[in-house]
C-alpha cells in the first residue's frame, strides 16, 4: 500500500556558490529532460547498506511525499575484503531497485535522479553493476563523489538545524563512509566551510573486526579499536575545526542516529514523526552507545527499536558517533530522518522554478 502523503515544511534550497576554505566545487547532475510541469519527482539513494526511494510533488512551501520505499540490501557486504560487490549483494539490490522501478511507473514520475555512493565508488565492479541495473530495471544510477554526497545530505536536512550563531556540524553516518560537513547557516542556504569523508561506515567498520561473541571484555576491546580507527581518520578534520564556538550545534542524519533516538525514547517500533526533528542530549546518546557496545548480538536484537536488521551494525555506528561527539562537543544533537533523497528532490524542483 502506498504511503499516505505528508507535508514537508522546508522549502527548496539553492546551493551556495561561495567557496570558503575547505569547501568543494559543486557537481551538477546531468541536464534533466524536458518536463511538462505535471507529474511527480523521484530520488533514489543507493548506499552501502540501504536502498531508498522518495517520490514527491511540489507544494507552496516545499513538497508533499506521495510514496516512499526503503530496504536494507547490504550492497557493500564483504567489499572490504574482496574489493568487489558480491553476486548475492547485487542480486538483493537489483530486487529492491526493481520495486523502485515499478513505483516510478505507477506514480507516473516524470523527472528523477538516482545516485549510488561509497560501495559503488569503491568496488572494482561498480561500473559493471551500474550497467546491469540499467539493463535489468531501466534505472540509470550516477556514482556520485563523496563531495556531492555531502552536499546533497546538507541540502536535505539542514532545515532541522537549531537556530544559533556560528558554524554548525552536520554529519551522515553511512554504510561505507561517513561525511562530516561544517556549515555557516547564517544565510538563506547553508555555506559549506569545510568537510571530510571518512572511509568508515557501519558496514565497513563492522567488517574490520571479527564478531566478539559472548565475552564482555572482548566486546569492550573491539569497540575501543573501532573508536580508535575513527579517531585517527577524523583527526585532520578535528584540527581544522574552530574551538571558540559558544554553543556548538550538531545535526545527524543516518540510520544510526535515528535508531539511537528510538532507543532514547524507548519506542516499541520506529515512528518517523517522533524522530525527525527530535533534539536529544548528547550525554544520553553516549550512554546509549556505550550500553549497546557491551550487549551481545542477541540482546541488541531483542530491543524493538533496533531489531535483527540493524543489531550487528549499530555498534559500529555508536563508535563513529562517539568520536564525532569528541571533536564537536555539543550538548544537544538534532536528529534528521531525511538527507540525500530530500536534497536531490530540492535540487530537481529548484531547477524547475
Amino acid at each position: 500500500m502506498a504511503q499516505q502523503p505528508r507535508q514537508e515544511t522546508a522549502g527548496a534550497v539553492r546551493p551556495s556558490k561561495k567557496r570558503g576554505n575547505g569547501s568543494f566545487k559543486e557537481t551538477a547532475p546531468r541536464k534533466p529532460a524536458p518536463w511538462s510541469g505535471r507529474g511527480s519527482y523521484a530520488a533514489i539513494d543507493l548506499g552501502t547498506n540501504n536502498c531508498r526511494l522518495l517520490i514527491a510533488k511540489p507544494s507552496a512551501d516545499g513538497f508533499v511525499v506521495v510514496d516512499a520505499f526503503s530496504r536494507i540490501v547490504r550492497l557493500g557486504e564483504g567489499l572490504a575484503g574482496s574489493g568487489a560487490l558480491s553476486e548475492a549483494a547485487m542480486d538483493r539490490t537489483i530486487a529492491a531497485l526493481g520495486v523502485c522501478a515499478e513505483k516510478l511507473r505507477t506514480r507516473q514520475v516524470t523527472l528523477a535522479r538516482s545516485v549510488a555512493t561509497e560501495a559503488c565508488r569503491r568496488a572494482s565492479n561498480g561500473v559493471e553493476f551500474i550497467a546491469r541495473v540499467k539493463r535489468e530495471t531501466g534505472i540509470v544510477l550516477d556514482i556520485i563523489s563523496a563531495q556531492e554526497e555531502a552536499r546533497l545530505a546538507v541540502m536535505g536536512c539542514h532545515a532541522l538545524l537549531e537556530p544559533g550563531d556560528g558554524p554548525a556540524l552536520i554529519f551522515d553516518i553511512g554504510g561505507g563512509s561517513t561525511e562530516l560537513v561544517l556549515v555557516d547557516s547564517s544565510g538563506a542556504a547553508p555555506r559549506i566551510i569545510d568537510w571530510l569523508s571518512v572511509p568508515w561506515g557501519v558496514v565497513s567498520l563492522t567488517e574490520s573486526e571479527l564478531p566478539p561473541g559472548d565475552d564482555e571484555r572482548a566486546r569492550t576491546e573491539v569497540y575501543a579499536r573501532m573508536r580508535a580507527r575513527v579517531a585517527e581518520a577524523v583527526a585532520p578534520f578535528a584540527e581544522r575545526l574552530p574551538t571558540n564556538a559558544d554553543q556548538p550545534r550538531l545535526l545527524g542524519t543516518s540510520g544510526t542516529v535515528t535508531t539511537l533516538a528510538s532507543v532514547h525514547l524507548d519506542l516499541p517500533k520506529y515512528n518517523r514523526q517522533l524522530i525527525d526533528g527530535l533534539i536529544v542530549p548528547t550525554s544520553s546518546m553516549r550512554t546509549i552507545s556505550q550500553r549497546l557496545s557491551l550487549m551481545t548480538l542477541e540482546e541488541r536484537r531483542a530491543l524493538p527499536s533496533i531489531g535483527a536488521e540493524r543489531a550487528d551494525l549499530v555498534v559500529a555506528g555508536c563508535a563513529i558517533l562517539e568520536e564525532i561527539l569528541n571533536i564537536w562537543p555539543a550538548e544537544r544533537l538534532g536528529i534528521a530522518d531525511r538527507g540525500i533523497r530530500e536534497g536531490i528532490l530540492r535540487c530537481l524542483m529548484d531547477q524547475r522554478l
